[in-house]
């Protein structure tokens, strides 16, 4: 895990724990999910700069994938781009993720009671090995794993209902999100608790039970604002998977 200590203000100059290019992604996109990672989670804190050439360096690629993938995490307000600098990693505020989490809280529940209507139990197995990789990712450590395993199973989740404007619009709203509660929860061994929420929410589209993959899905996205934002949550939450 990258371990960063950086003041606002300065240029983080630590050492990444990057994984190797990917040979299905292009350099670019190996980079972005890395760094977006790292910022999703919090590893890369509000406030840090970050220059390209360092990050090359790091990365052991050209200036130039690296200055792409910065622009796109730019275009998602994930940094924003200072003057003979490089880039410093923005805030969200607590109201803006609010909004974000509003809004995935109506398209994303429905979308499960719906689809526990429809389910494919054919593909029940592969979707299983999904989350099963989600937790993997949890207990070893690994949260550019975690994050990308969990992004996988809910957008795959989502495109059984076969409305790619809603894909797109869960993606979007996905990307958005800021959960800088990971890394300790990570650190308590705490974060396996809602990585098998994926096997909760399996179980009740599996067998048909709408109301309850309703409510598994809407208690999961109410960490956003809690345990994966750093807030306490309320145990007795009345929407918790049983």
């Amino acid at each position: 895990m990258a371990q960063y200590i950086a003041q606002r203000g300065e240029v983080a100059a630590v050492q990444l724990d990057v994984q190797p290019v990917e040979a299905r992604l292009s350099i670019r996109e190996s980079v972005e999910r890395a760094l977006s990672a790292l910022v999703v989670s919090g590893e890369l804190a509000p406030g840090t700069l970050v220059s390209v050439p360092t990050l090359a360096a790091q990365f052991d690629v050209s200036a130039t994938p690296v200055r792409e993938a910065m622009l796109e995490l730019e275009r998602r307000g994930f940094v924003e781009a200072v003057k003979n600098k490089g880039f410093r990693v923005t805030e969200v505020s607590d109201e803006e993720l609010a909004h974000i989490v509003e809004v995935r809280q109506l398209l994303e529940p429905p979308a499960m009671e719906r689809l526990a209507t429809q389910f494919p139990q054919d593909r029940l197995e592969e979707l299983t090995a999904s989350a099963n990789d989600i937790i993997a990712g949890a207990e070893g450590g690994d949260l550019r794993t975690y994050l990308e395993a969990d992004v996988a199973f809910h957008l795959g989740l989502t495109a059984m209902l076969g409305n790619p404007l809603l894909v797109q619009m869960v993606s979007d709203l996905r990307s958005r999100t800021r959960l800088i509660g990971l890394t300790a929860l990570l650190e308590s061994g705490r974060l396996t608790d809602s990585a098998a929420e994926h096997l909760d929410l399996l179980r009740a589209l599996s067998t048909g039970d709408a109301a309850g993959a309703r409510r598994v899905m809407s208690h999961h996205i109410s960490h956003v604002l809690g345990v994966w934002s750093g807030h306490p949550e309320d145990s007795a939450d009345p929407v918790a998977a049983s």
